[in-house]
């Protein structure tokens, strides 16, 4: 996995819970990195993974819930670094049809090396949206949070289901997303 995804877990559990919180989760046992990260390196996602499970043990907070919201976290922290990764997009549903064809290759860009999940997205209608997500690694509720980061960069309600599943390739979800109107 990128660094830049360990850099930003690492500031958003300092930010959200504390200093010793994270220096709890990088001395988790077993990491390959031996918990050193930088921006510009790429880790085993195992390590993720470990250190998600810690910060789940030090905060009370469900895996899942912990990684979603980091989702939103990055994503937050991402558009900011790359403001041309949302440019052409007026809102939500459009952004998200843009991911395989266009931040992707943009990412690939930056960090030649990373392996990235891909999406097919199929618009259902004006407001609804079916992504399939395709991955070797299990983080379909980092993508759910990438996708609510979206939706609150582009001030939109979403709602969004998701079923996942595992096949030869890794890792599956199919995400049913529909733009909500007040």
């Amino acid at each position: 996995m990128l660094g830049i995804v360990f850099t930003e877990f690492a500031e958003m559990v300092e930010d959200r819970f504390s200093p010793d919180i994270l220096d709890d989760v990088l001395e988790t046992p077993g990491l390959k990195s031996g918990g050193a990260f930088t921006s510009v390196g790429y880790y085993d996602h195992t390590d993720m993974i470990k250190m998600v499970v810690a910060l789940s043990k030090h905060v009370d907070l469900p895996v899942d819930a912990l990684v979603a919201a980091f989702g939103e976290h990055l994503f937050t922290k991402l558009v900011t670094k790359y403001p041309a990764l949302v440019e052409t997009c007026d809102n939500t549903l459009d952004f998200l049809e843009t991911v395989d064809s266009t931040v992707h290759k943009e990412v690939l860009k930056l960090y030649p090396q990373a392996e990235l999940p891909s999406f097919a997205c199929e618009r259902i209608s004006p407001d609804s949206l079916i992504m399939r997500y395709q991955s070797k690694r299990p983080f379909s509720q980092l993508a759910l949070g990438l996708m609510r980061g979206s939706a609150n960069f582009f001030e939109e309600k979403l709602d969004i289901s998701f079923e996942t599943s595992e096949n030869e390739q890794g890792y599956a979800a199919v995400f049913e997303i529909n733009r909500l109107h007040d």
